[in-house]
């Protein structure tokens, strides 16, 4: 299936973000395997999102969280749970939005560019496996209504992952 984002590129952010969760949910329910989803979930942000330098997954794996699939420069590898933006929000089992990372106590910097990041813990039920972490080269980057929309694309990419796939239960 061939994909051109050159398409979107004079509507609306609404209608951007429509196209974007309609896409996605085109593309993901013809795959069944769970890292090709989580794959093309991060690059269906990526290329969706205006102004982004990394989006991906971390994966909980033990008591730190492992690099999964993303689309950006090379990242940190692991994060131990509570450390920097990803592992707090893990930790807390709530979203982050960070308008300056230098602000943040403890951010772990994988791309100098970085300016404004959002984490959002992935969670099944009770148990949570992992954050999608997205950041920006722009402070303030992330607005409530993206917020709104990411975590309406993490819907959506739960019906097609089986979550103990992705982390080796």
């Amino acid at each position: 299936m061939a994909f051109n984002i050159d398409i979107y590129k004079n509507v609306s952010k609404e209608k951007k973000y429509e196209y974007f969760l309609r896409d996605l949910e085109e593309y993901l329910s013809k795959e069944k395997d769970s890292l090709a989803n989580l794959c093309n979930t991060a690059s269906f942000i990526s290329a969706f999102f205006d102004n982004l330098n990394w989006s991906g997954f971390y994966l909980s794996k033990g008591k730190e969280l492992v690099l999964g699939p993303f689309c950006g420069l090379p990242a940190t590898s692991r994060i131990e749970i509570g450390k920097g933006v990803c592992g707090t929000a893990f930790e807390k089992k709530e979203i982050l939005i960070v308008d300056n990372v230098c602000e943040f106590p403890g951010h772990i910097t994988c791309d100098v560019r970085s300016k404004s990041e959002v984490v959002i813990p992935l969670i099944n039920g009770e148990e949570i496996y992992g954050v999608l972490d997205i950041d920006s080269s722009i402070y303030s980057r992330f607005s409530k209504e993206d917020v709104i929309v990411l975590e309406k694309a993490l819907e959506i990419t739960y019906k097609y992952i089986d979550y103990k796939e992705i982390i080796g239960k």
